[in-house]
Parts: C-alpha cells; structure tokens; sequence
C-alpha cells in the first residue's frame, strides 16, 4: 500500500502576519514620505524659501479674516517665518537628498532584496541619533513622533530581515 505522503506546513504565527503588513505599511508610508519630500524640495528649488513664506501668507489671509485667532493659521504662519530665514540652498538638498535616499529605501524594501535590509536599519537608525541628537536641544513632538515612528520602522525592517533569512536557509 503506497500512501500519498504530503509535506508537513507549518502553522503560521499571526503575529507574523501582523508584524509584515506593520512592515508594508510603515515602509510604504516612508516611500510616500520620500516622495512628498522630494517634490516639496523641487518646489523650495523653484520658488525659494521666500516665496512658500509669501506662499502660505497669501492662503492663510482669508482664514484670518474670518477667525483671527485661528492657532491653526497662526502656528503655519509662525513655521513658514522660520522657513523664510533657513538657507534655500540647505533646505533643497535635505528635502531632495532625503526624499530620494527614502523613496529609494523604500522601493528596494518592498522588492524584497536581502542586501537592503541592513543598509535600511543603518540609515534610518542615524535619522533617529540625529532626530535624538536635535530634540535634547530643543523638544519637539512632531520630531518625537516621526523619531519614534524611524525607530519601530527599524525593528519592523530587522524583523523582516530575519524572516528573510529564515525562509532561505
């Protein structure tokens, strides 16, 4: 008597379910990242950092009319002051050269190639010292949140990584 003999599977962990679309979905959030802040740096390119400051007056004039004690307004109109004063020349080559490092990341991450997935933890993990390193001189929770956000986008990356290799060998 000949018995069909079929592999054994192997239960799936949900967890790991779960951890991958966390993996996809942070990666792909750091893709779009990428690409916004590539756009925005051609945009300061094109009209410098002047020309968003005068940008963001010109929009935010009727609001004021209409609520002038709008936070919301005030606190764009504060941001684009301190916009207006940075060196156009920096803030095009941050925005473009971390646009693209990131879209790049990302689309080499969601490929699937092994190599990337270290070189992605190294350079994320720096974003993360430098965000640290600029929020002990001056706090703020939007740079708290997007440090925190690189830091678990990491340990999704390791994790991915680690079933990567787990799978090939």
């Amino acid at each position: 008597m000949v018995r069909n003999v079929t592999p054994r599977r192997e239960a799936k962990n949900p967890r790991s379910g779960t951890l991958r679309i966390a993996f996809v979905a942070a990666v792909a959030v750091k893709g779009i990242d990428g690409l916004v802040e590539t756009f925005v740096g051609i945009v300061v390119a094109i009209l410098g950092t002047q020309g968003i400051y005068d940008l963001v007056i010109q929009f935010t004039a009727p609001e004021l009319d209409v609520h002038p004690q709008s936070k919301a307004v005030h606190l764009l109109r504060h941001g684009a002051s301190t916009f207006a004063h940075a060196s156009s020349r920096f803030v095009v080559i941050w925005l473009v050269v971390h646009g693209i490092v990131k879209l790049a990341l990302a689309i080499e991450l969601l490929r699937g190639k092994v190599w990337i997935f270290p070189v992605a933890a190294m350079i994320l993990s720096g974003f993360v010292v430098y965000m640290a390193y600029k929020l002990v001189g001056h706090f703020s929770p939007w740079l708290l949140a997007f440090a925190l956000f690189d830091a678990v986008t990491v340990a999704l990356i390791l994790n991915e990584w680690r079933s990567h290799l787990a799978r090939a060998g």
